[in-house]
């Protein structure tokens, strides 16, 4: 394994019941409390009332940010700022999914920082010394941006989808339970599960290939996430399943797979064009980009690929060459997306093919990986997608 140095301080409270522990995770904290959250939906469930009754338990005084989308944009950002100056704000709490959780993040960095958030954090990824420090209620697992300091801000007037990752950024706690999840529709919980994959494929389908135990995790995970899921698909109230996906979200990105690995994250910057264009739901994107990409570089990762279909679907090696192997391996996890419901193709997430040099010339190129991709092999994967 390569050197590294791994540190994660989110303190994590998972299970049933844990939200009732709010009031004591709130407490060293002042009182002024800035509300993040989505559309209705925490409302139609009684989750916004539980949080409210909490929060006056806490003594805390509230203010409110609702309306955060998916894909969250940069007009959003800027009007918790606003509200985070204006009132002088002590803590953020983010009530959602991955979207307000970075939303909350991007308004915890841009608060102190004198300059404009999105250009020196996100474009010019300059350094902040502080942040708002934030807590965590997860209603929908796939980002796993609950245990990490990333945040992913669209700006839509610019056509431009940006991470910005910060160690300030880390949630002082998330609370994770499990039945939170369950008013979930079906089609949120494929997307949300293909992310988590996802997560799981940039890491793991990355240098360097030398047994290690962060390969060996990822390999168990992915095992995981498919049997939860289809648990979960036959049965949306299945907790034992919903509450593995609610961890394997957090597991897939907390730090721990990318320990003496490269990483690629190639896919998402390409994702990241679609939906800053199109606004398509990201695990949506991921479904058609990812299996596409792996396609396209999969003699350069050809012996991880013959691993996985090994290890991850158990596929019969007898009579097989390593290419055979790998690429029965991309076989299983794109009939596996097709079996869930994911879509397969840009025409299935309402993407016309007549806009892919468009895509392909405003995707962030990092040239990472078992390949590092140029526009023109970005271009390729893109016709893959059609």
């Amino acid at each position: 394994m390569e050197n590294f140095i791994f540190q994660n301080p989110t303190k994590v409270l998972f299970g049933d019941g844990m939200l009732d522990h709010l009031p004591g995770e709130l407490a060293p904290f002042g009182r002024k409390l800035l509300l993040v959250y989505g559309g209705g939906s925490i409302k139609r469930s009684g989750l916004y009332d539980r949080v409210i009754g909490l929060l006056e338990k806490a003594d805390k005084e509230v203010f409110e940010l609702a309306g955060v989308m998916p894909n969250p944009r940069t007009e959003k950002v800027y009007e918790g700022i606003e509200i985070c100056r204006r009132e002088a704000i002590d803590f953020i709490l983010a009530v959602g999914g991955g979207s307000v959780l970075d939303c909350s993040k991007a308004i915890a960095g841009g608060t102190f920082h004198p300059g404009d958030f999105w250009e020196d954090l996100f474009l010019d990824g300059q350094r902040i010394d502080c942040a708002l420090p934030l807590g965590t209620v997860i209603t929908m697992p796939a980002t796993g941006s609950e245990m990490n300091a990333m945040s992913v801000i669209s700006n839509w007037a610019t056509k431009r989808k940006r991470g910005y990752g910060n160690a300030n950024l880390f949630p002082q706690f998330s609370i994770l339970e499990p039945r939170l999840t369950m008013t979930m529709p079906r089609e949120q919980v494929v997307y949300g599960a293909v992310d988590i994959m996802s997560h799981v494929f940039e890491q793991y389908f990355s240098p360097p290939d030398d047994d290690n135990l962060s390969d060996d995790l990822a390999e168990a995970l992915l095992r995981n996430i498919q049997v939860s899921l289809d648990r979960s698909l036959a049965d949306l109230n299945d907790y034992q399943a919903r509450s593995n996906l609610m961890w394997g979200a957090a597991m897939a990105l907390n730090g721990l797979l990318i320990l003496g690995k490269e990483g690629d994250w190639q896919a998402h910057k390409i994702e990241h064009a679609l939906s800053a264009w199109y606004d398509v739901p990201h695990g949506a994107g991921l479904a058609v980009v990812h299996p596409n990409m792996l396609y396209y570089m999969r003699k350069e990762a050809q012996h991880k690929l013959a691993r996985y279909a090994l290890r991850v679907w158990e596929i019969d090696p007898a009579g097989k060459s390593e290419e055979e192997l790998a690429l029965a391996g991309l076989k299983a996890m794109r009939d596996y997306f097709n079996e869930i419901g994911a879509p397969a193709t840009l025409g299935d997430v309402g993407i016309s093919p007549d806009v892919i040099e468009e895509l392909a010339d405003t995707t962030d190129i990092i040239r990472t990986g078992y390949k590092p991709l140029e526009r023109d092999d970005v271009l390729e994967i893109l016709k893959l997608s059609i």
